[in-house]
């Protein structure tokens, strides 16, 4: 059974194209914020002395995280690398998903715990709707479809008032445009 909120999947066919993976991870970029902070415990670190290059492992450990942590999402499920681990979620252990205002989502499983989909935020859910292949839905694509049918309803009104009241001023006119006047 399906509602509103939870589409049952479309039927895959031979023409369906399979919905590409998408990895959900930390931006590149940050690792610039890794060199800006090695630059400035180099000032700290050639100084001083030797077991101070101990301090060398913060940034190589914040690059490492950095590098390491993401979620996939395909057609099968979530793949989730944390730091030290790793773990694959079929989607038929998902129940939904919960976004706290601050950090990560959590994947509600069918079991009632919860997993921690690292870098996952609502603002990503497009990528997800794609790569799930129907099974979650895109509020974003939702509301835009609300919107636009709500924008041809009052252009069909608008019209049909501009219609009325030119038939109501000037009936000849009205009936030269209506060509099922006769």
């Amino acid at each position: 059974m399906s509602s509103p909120s939870q589409p049952v999947p479309p039927s895959p066919s031979s023409h369906t194209a399979e919905p590409a993976p998408q990895s959900i991870h930390i931006s590149k970029l940050g690792l610039l914020g890794v060199f800006l902070l090695a630059f400035g415990l180099s000032f700290v670190i050639f100084p001083s002395p030797p077991w101070v290059s101990v301090l060398w492992l913060v940034p190589v450990a914040v690059a490492y995280w950095m590098l390491r942590v993401r979620t996939v999402v395909d057609a099968e499920g979530l793949h989730v690398r944390r730091t030290f681990s790793s773990e694959t979620i079929g989607w038929d252990r998902v129940t939904g998903f919960r976004f706290p205002k601050n950090g990560w989502a959590h994947a509600e499983l069918t079991d009632g715990t919860e997993r921690t989909l690292p870098v996952v935020t609502f603002g990503r859910l497009p990528q997800i709707a794609e790569a799930s292949g129907g099974r979650i839905t895109d509020p974003y694509a939702v509301a835009d479809r609300v919107e636009r049918e709500r924008r041809e309803q009052e252009r069909t009104e608008k019209d049909a008032a501009v219609t009325e009241r030119t038939a109501a001023t000037d009936p000849d006119r009205a009936t030269e445009s209506d060509p099922d006047a006769d």
